[in-house]
Order: C-alpha cells, then sequence, then structure tokens
C-alpha cells in the first residue's frame, strides 16, 4: 500500500495561515468546548491549541464535567457566540452519552461555526474553492484520497460510520464530486464485508483497532482511516496495518493522515470566518 499522508498538506495551509495571521493587528481567536473526559477527544483538543498557538491563533479552551446540565453547555455558547474576541467555535464530538447533539450544535452561530456544520446542510461541489467554510472532516477525506492522483471520480466507495448524521454527510460530500457511496454503520461491519470489498474507495471514521483487516478490502482500493483511539500508549487506526502493508492500493494511515489535515482546514475556517467578521464591523 501507498501511503496517503497529510502533515505535509496540512504543513502548507499552516505556513500560509501563520504569515497571514502574522500581517493582522487583531488575531483570530478558537472556542473549544469539551465535555467529559473521553481520552481520543482529550488528546484532539490538545492537538488543536498545540497547532493554533503555532500559527499565532488565540485559542480558548472551555472544559465541562459530563454531568454538566446541556443548559449550561448552551448558555455557554450563546456568550461566546456574542464575543467580538472569538471568531470560530467548535464542541468536541462525540459528546457523552445524554447529550443532544443536534440541539447543542444548532446553537453556535452560523457565522463562527468551525466545524463547518452549518454548511453540511448545502451541496458541496466545486474543487477547493478558496474562501470557502467546508466541514473539516470530510474537506480532509477527500483532499486525502485526491491525493492519490487516482481518478476517484470513477470510483465506488464505501463509508463505514458510527452514525447516520456523519454516514449521510459524507455520502452527500462524495456526491458533490461525482462519485457514488453508501454508508454502512461500524456495528453491522461484520454482516456487509461482501459490500466492503466490492469497494474502490474505503472511508472509515469509527474509532475501532482492528475493525478493518486486509482480507476485507478489495486489492487496489484507496482506504481512509479516519479512526483514532489510544491503546496501550500508541494511536491506532480502524485498520489493521499489519495485514494490508503488502496489498496494492493506497491508504491514508494514522497517525499523520486525516488528522494533521482536519487540523489544518478547521483552523483555516476560522482565519475565514475571523476575516468575514472583520468585514462585517
Amino acid at each position: 500500500m501507498k501511503l496517503l499522508y497529510g502533515k505535509p498538506i496540512a504543513d502548507k495551509i499552516l505556513d500560509r495561515l501563520k504569515n497571514d495571521i502574522a500581517m493582522q493587528e487583531e488575531k483570530p481567536g478558537l472556542a473549544v468546548i469539551l465535555v467529559g473526559d473521553n481520552e481520543a477527544s482529550q488528546m484532539y483538543v490538545s492537538l488543536k491549541e498545540k497547532t493554533a498557538d503555532k500559527i499565532g491563533m488565540v485559542f480558548f479552551r472551555f472544559n465541562f464535567s459530563e454531568d454538566v446540565p446541556e443548559n449550561e453547555i448552551i448558555e455557554h455558547i450563546k456568550k461566546l457566540n456574542n464575543d467580538a474576541n472569538v471568531h470560530g467555535i467548535i464542541v468536541q464530538l462525540p459528546l457523552p452519552e445524554g447529550f443532544d447533539t443536534k440541539k447543542i450544535i444548532a446553537n453556535i452561530d452560523s457565522k463562527k461555526d468551525a466545524d463547518g456544520f452549518f454548511y453540511q446542510s448545502e451541496s458541496i461541489s466545486g474543487e477547493d474553492e478558496k474562501g470557502r467554510i467546508w466541514p473539516v472532516f470530510p474537506h480532509a477525506i477527500f483532499k486525502l484520497a485526491k491525493s492519490s492522483d487516482e481518478k476517484i471520480k470513477e470510483k465506488k466507495a464505501i463509508i463505514i460510520a458510527n452514525s447516520n448524521e456523519f454516514g449521510q454527510t459524507m455520502k452527500k460530500v462524495l456526491a458533490g464530486k461525482n462519485i457514488s457511496a453508501s454508508y454502512i454503520i461500524s456495528s453491522s461491519v461484520s454482516q456487509n464485508i461482501d459490500k466492503i470489498k466490492e469497494a474502490d474507495m474505503v472511508i472509515s471514521a469509527v474509532g475501532s483497532p482492528g475493525l478493518l483487516t486486509g482480507k476485507m478490502l478489495k486489492d487496489g482500493a484507496i482506504v481512509i482511516d479516519g479512526g483514532i483511539e489510544r491503546v496501550g500508549g500508541k494511536v491506532m487506526g480502524d485498520v489493521d496495518f499489519s495485514s494490508i502493508k503488502d496489498k496494492n492500493g493506497f491508504i491514508a494511515p494514522v497517525p499523520g493522515g486525516v488528522g494533521p489535515l482536519t487540523i489544518a482546514y478547521l483552523l483555516e475556517n476560522v482565519y475565514l470566518e475571523f476575516k468575514a467578521q472583520q468585514k462585517d464591523k
């Protein structure tokens, strides 16, 4: 398998953002709300904070315990909506069980929606349109698939997701790029092995190490591993890398694949929102 690394692409984006931010008198600010103590979420937020600091972006981190009342989170989001120093807001997902994710996300001002959830309801088309807010995770996945230099518009894709919401979003992103896609929920992988094996492109974003093995993948497939889990101090994705390394095709590995690019696109969205809000002043 040929490796599709996101870090070189991310580094170019971050270098450009660092230069752009250095030229601004006011600095863009990103606010992140983290609820509970999910280890993968804690790790991702820390990486976002470290990267934001590196490029000169102001980072506001708000930690809440998993027993916080839902209304308290919503009220905090409303305060951030009115904070002139905050230009982008995200709620780190997944939220602990019992929280209404859609309701909470819906309270983020669309002009400060750094994750791009507001834009998931729109048709996503075109090729890396400058000045456009994209949903960051699907954006990173598409960019990595495209970096294979394969004719991905001719590929048949399958998405393995933890939720219908993510599956539907990724399907819509790919449809906007003329890529035929379907999705399955991770709990039904064993019932859909034949379907996975037929796919030219496999996108997995579950956080379940070893979920996919080489025997389940078509030779020559493009595999985008968007899962992340820490096991014994080691960061791992959904794909059992040892079982696929000798196959033909492409894989975005964990770490070094989707993760760095997702963070870069998140910070790019914040900068775009920062510039838009400056124009509105």
